[in-house]
């Protein structure tokens, strides 16, 4: 049986998940998935966020020690949830297994108008100016984040009434847009082992932040020819058969590097 921690990136809350804990489970049968939110999202949006990411991860660590979680465990995140995933594992190494890194970027290995793509400036400063709860926030996001699942008026209105639900605050965006603006990852990989998905299409992240990353840090990336930003969302079977893939070859050199040592 092992665990896997999930985090999700800006103003998501743990539903946003939607069906793909699920199919995470299907894949991974033995596995138990605790899902956290970030300070600032869900419901901990009345929380004011951190500003730097090595803060975040260290109030989701105090969420699995008050749930009871204890470690070891694998890390699976998106975008901002990945930074902090990158830095859970440099503050604990020894308490995560992997980590499974999704549609990210990190300073200093690519610049800003890869890390976030100029054609979405605008729409970004609109959603700032719009209330947490306006449908028409939750529509733009939908249409930035995903290609393949755009059209599904469901999920649109389970994100509208998430929005009701716990909105995130215009000051806590900001500040989380800020954490993972400033954010410095380190130049050497940490030391749990790393899988890097990607998407070719994402419009909101550029795919080379994620294969430049993959380069630097010698580690295995995976490609989805066709979903955008928001991996699970638009092809979560995918995702979860890739980490099963994943966790088998670890599993096969384990006992090569026990060989090995020996």
């Amino acid at each position: 049986m092992s665990t896997w921690i999930f985090l999700r990136g800006l103003t998501r809350e743990i539903r946003h998940w939607g069906e793909f804990v699920d199919t995470f489970v299907g894949q991974l049968p033995d596995t138990t998935v605790v899902a956290l939110d970030l300070p600032g999202h869900g419901h901990l949006h009345q929380i004011r966020s951190p500003t730097r990411v090595e803060e975040i991860a260290a109030h989701c660590h105090g969420q699995l020690l008050g749930r009871g979680v204890r470690p070891p465990y694998y890390v699976l995140a998106m975008s901002l949830g990945a930074m902090v995933a990158v830095a859970w594992a440099n503050q604990y190494p020894d308490e995560v297994l992997g980590c499974v890194l999704i549609n990210t970027s990190l300073r200093p290995f690519d610049p800003l108008h890869r890390r976030l793509r100029p054609r979405n400036y605008a729409t970004l400063l609109a959603l700032a100016l719009r209330a947490p709860w306006a449908p028409q926030r939750e529509e733009s996001i939908l249409m930035m984040t995903s290609r393949l699942m755009r059209a599904r008026t469901d999920i649109l209105a389970q994100w509208c009434a998430y929005a009701r639900e716990n909105p995130v605050w215009r000051t806590n965006a900001l500040r989380q847009l800020f954490a993972a603006a400033r954010y410095l990852a380190p130049r050497e990989k940490p030391r749990p082992p790393l899988l890097i998905l990607t998407s070719a299409g994402d419009t909101l992240v550029d795919p080379h932040c994620s294969r430049q990353l993959a380069v630097r840090w010698q580690c295995e990336l995976r490609e989805h020819p066709s979903a955008g930003h928001d991996l699970p969302l638009d092809d979560g079977p995918w995702v979860a058969k890739q980490v099963r893939h994943w966790l088998e070859e670890l599993q096969a050199l384990a006992p090569r590097a026990t060989t090995s040592a020996a």
